[in-house]
């Protein structure tokens, strides 16, 4: 008997998490490697800036174009195009040996993961209600996390053993296994054809709604600070905090798991909430700005402590906090959007958001190259998630579906949406 649509949504679910995960193993490997990388290569850590940036460029700039295309043509065969791309531009990153060489394939890797968010997004606003659209955003959003903790973990362990090069091959060319199972429960029932519903809002039409940029400008606040960790962590817990790389394996993925498992707990504690009667606007804003919030509230703190288990406790925390955010912001996205702009939407947001993950890289390495400090560092991270908040919650004053103007039926337009 073939399986029902939920068992099905609920397969893809769990191949689309799988798939994340990889997906920030792949990007985030770099940041593992970076001190064999800089002291083999000879390179500086403003030029480390500019690599762990260089991914961000294309990354960011691909994404209103992933969105077109997964609103235009079968998830299936984009997302399974974009996953093969970065899983070869991570297997290359093993066999060059030059700066402008590690450039061309972080261009690649950014171009090929840029399919991932708008894909994942079209599906479970297709897929999944309201009332449990929080828990399989964050159950996604829990692979983000996971994918760095398991790169920092066991990269950290291949790279003290095998060497740097070895990572990057192993990982992109295992990674291509991902794609026997996607093809096997990927049919044409499965929910990621396209759509067939009336064609969704222009471009510029999204452009001019604030809400589409308070949750963009959101974003941009997270992926400052979601980067700058990601990027530079383990540089400073061995630069700054003087760990080795074993035990910089160990320490700096436990931040990672705790927002794991925040994103989880996030997720669930939220729909529940909304089950149970709550206010699904309320809800999703009360977790979102108050992530931020309290991210930002614990983030300083970390770069000012003098103990290094207390420095990694507090970055815990910030991660924690920050998975309260990560949980509902795209459940949030997707009821804002609805079903006909959900890619485009989050193409948008994520091309915003990655900005600070373009700046976040580069910024950093600026001023721990003229200070000789992260300090510096962690305070601009803090504080531009306190102005990410503030403009979140200011322009996104209610989390409810936007009323897109309907093709006129005439040669008059028809009466605007509302803002």
């Amino acid at each position: 008997m073939p399986p029902s649509p939920f068992q099905s949504a609920n397969g893809i679910l769990v191949l689309l998490i799988v798939s994340i995960a990889i997906n920030y193993v792949d990007r985030g490997a770099l940041s593992v490697a970076a001190p064999l990388v800089s002291s083999e290569l000879k390179l500086t850590t403003s030029q480390m800036g500019l690599l762990f940036s260089a991914f961000f460029w294309s990354y960011a700039s691909c994404q209103v174009v992933g969105g077109w295309l997964v609103d235009r043509y079968p998830v299936r065969w984009v997302y399974a195009g974009g996953f093969l791309v970065w899983s070869l531009a991570t297997a290359a990153v093993g066999l060059v040996g030059s700066l402008p060489a590690l450039l061309a394939t972080r261009f690649l890797l950014g171009a090929g993961e840029s399919v991932a968010y708008p894909a994942c997004s079209k599906f479970l606003a297709r897929e999944f209600p309201e009332a449990r659209r929080g828990f399989a955003n964050a159950a996604i959003d829990a692979g983000t996390k996971i994918g760095p903790a398991l790169s920092i973990l066991i990269g950290g362990l291949v790279v003290g053993r095998f060497g740097w090069r070895s990572l990057f091959v192993m990982v992109g060319l295992g990674s291509l296994l991902w794609l026997i199972p996607w093809f096997a429960l990927t049919g044409r029932d499965s929910g990621i054809q396209p759509d067939t519903t009336a064609p969704g809002p222009g471009w510029l039409q999204m452009l001019r709604k604030r809400q589409m940029w308070g949750t963009s400008l959101g974003m941009f606040s997270l992926g400052y600070a979601w980067y700058f960790l990601l990027s530079w962590l383990p540089s400073y817990l061995v630069r700054e905090r003087g760990l080795s790389t074993s035990d910089m394996s160990f320490l700096g993925s436990i931040p990672f798991w705790g927002m794991a498992i925040a994103a989880l707990l996030g997720g669930w504690s939220s729909d529940s909430w909304i089950r149970a009667g709550g206010n699904p606007s309320r809800v999703r804003r009360l977790y979102i700005g108050g992530g931020l919030l309290l991210c930002g509230a614990a983030l300083l703190p970390a770069a000012l402590v003098h103990n290094s288990t207390v420095s990694v406790a507090l970055v815990t925390l910030a991660c924690l906090c920050l998975g309260l955010f990560t949980s509902n912001v795209w459940a949030a996205t997707q009821t804002l959007a609805g079903p006909e702009a959900a890619g485009k939407w989050t193409a948008i947001q994520n091309t915003i958001g990655n900005l600070g993950g373009v700046v976040s890289p580069l910024v950093t390495g600026w001023i721990v190259d003229a200070t000789g400090s992260f300090l510096i560092a962690f305070a601009v991270a803090s504080g531009i998630l306190f102005a990410g908040a503030a403009l979140y919650l200011a322009m996104v004053t209610s989390v409810q579906p936007v009323a897109w103007r309907e093709a006129p039926l005439s040669g008059r337009a028809a009466t605007a949406s509302r803002p």
